[in-house]
């Protein structure tokens, strides 16, 4: 049985295209009968005259018995020959209107249609966190779908984020826009500026991302909608997929410290510098976002993480819709393990803690996959990062695979000067899980 997902991939480079194709062969079929039948008077002599006169031309190069199949050949190459210019002529409009809409593609418009709807005939993904690590991943995932929701969460209360909420009472933007950048289609130049941050001697604009105060400006333009803010945004970006929170409702993070303090804030969660007994939403009834709970019904493929554990990843899971919509889907659901452990949230922690922490705070299971980097960078990265507390997170796979999970393990870290997840070794691993 062929899965949706792979015939919208067979049909990917046609689909769309049959409705119009069909519509001009019906339109040229009408044009011919009604020149037949309209037109008879003037149309007959015509043909008459035309095949009169080929016949005496051919008379002169090809013998009498065989005037009947160079009459047959010479139609069928005019009949080509026309088709071929026809194309040429539809080509050649297309590539004008192309070149009008977007000036900076000037080559490779058929290849880049033919990708363009492959990708958007690719696996329904779902792409669950926060942070850099969802964004990081984003940017590996839109090389094989367009089909991508990122779901977001939103408990920022720090930096850029946190002065928005406290000045305009809105959602923090900071996670969202990282993904729509990390999705974008557009022009490195309008990503650069959704990303430029204020630096500290611009007054009351010090720390600001532009992104932020842009989202901000798009929230009051919209009347205080930001589900229509956040769609502008993408439309502006062009990107592949869609963003979107996993609550429109404010909420903060509500944390039990191993030493039985209750913290309120993601920020002060983090400045504890205490382990983490248990996390919690304030509110804890709090709604799902209509978009996100249907995306995961939706989906082919849901990944989760990688990211901060207790603050990116495990607050998507406390709001009941999600779970629960997370618990009923078939889809192949991957926990994607950090590579380095976080100071302040999962110091010390192995592979199978993250997901013991994850599980126990969400109190069902919610992945089938957890995908653990076997990987192992060079020592003297591993002292920088210790120098800041933060050392490799061990792969205690025995431990995972005990909890009656599936590993998928393997060195998936980026060669570069910093411990990171390489996204498109870690897509690629995905992109296996839904055959492609």
């Amino acid at each position: 049985m062929i899965k949706s997902y792979r015939l919208r991939k067979l049909l990917a480079s046609t689909i769309g295209l049959q409705k119009s194709v069909g519509l001009l062969v019906l339109g040229l079929i009408s044009l011919l009968l009604g020149l037949g039948l309209g037109f008879k008077p003037l149309v007959q002599p015509f043909a008459k005259w035309l095949a009169s006169t080929t016949h005496l031309g051919l008379e002169r190069f090809v013998p009498r018995d065989r005037i009947a199949y160079a009459e047959w050949i010479l139609g069928l190459m005019f009949l080509l020959f026309g088709i071929y210019l026809t194309f040429r002529a539809v080509r050649s409009v297309i590539n004008h209107i192309v070149e009008t809409l977007n000036p900076g593609l000037t080559t490779g418009k058929i290849d880049v249609y033919m990708r363009r709807r492959q990708l958007a005939q690719g696996p329904r993904i779902v792409a669950m966190g926060g942070g850099t690590g969802l964004s990081t991943l984003l940017r590996g995932l839109k090389h094989h779908s367009s089909n991508i929701t990122a779901i977001v969460t939103v408990t920022d209360d720090g930096g850029s984020s946190g002065r928005l909420i406290q000045d305009k009472g809105m959602i923090p933007p900071g996670d969202i826009r990282n993904c729509l950048v990390a999705l974008a289609d557009a022009e490195k130049s309008m990503t650069d500026l959704f990303q430029h941050r204020f630096k500290n001697d611009s007054g009351s604009l010090s720390g600001h991302a532009i992104g932020n105060l842009l989202i901000a400006a798009l929230v009051d333009q919209a009347k205080g909608d930001f589900e229509k803010a956040i769609e502008i945004a993408s439309d502006v970006l062009a990107i592949r997929g869609r963003v979107v929170p996993a609550t429109l409702e404010h909420v903060r993070l509500r944390a039990v410290l191993e030493d039985g303090r209750e913290i309120c804030g993601e920020t002060a969660i983090v400045d504890a510098g205490k382990r983490i007994r248990r996390i919690h939403l304030d509110p804890p009834d709090c709604k799902g976002y209509r978009a996100a709970v249907e995306a995961i019904q939706a989906a082919d493929l849901i990944c989760i993480g990688p990211g901060s554990v207790y603050t990116s990843v495990i607050p998507n899971l406390l709001v009941p819709e999600i779970a629960e919509a997370l618990r009923l889907s078939s889809a192949p659901k991957v926990y994607i393990c950090n590579v380095m452990t976080q100071p302040g949230e999962s110091d010390s922690f192995s592979a199978s803690e993250h997901v013991s922490a994850i599980i126990n705070n969400a109190e069902r299971k919610v992945f089938d996959y957890v995908m653990v980097n076997t990987g192992v960078p060079n020592d003297s990265l591993l002292d920088r990062y210790r120098d800041v507390g933060q050392h490799l997170v061990e792969a205690d796979i025995d431990r995972i695979r005990a909890m009656g999970l599936k590993v998928l393990q393997g060195n998936y870290m980026s060669e570069t000067d910093f411990v990171r997840h390489d996204p498109m070794k870690v897509v690629g691993r995905l992109m296996a899980l839904v055959g492609r």
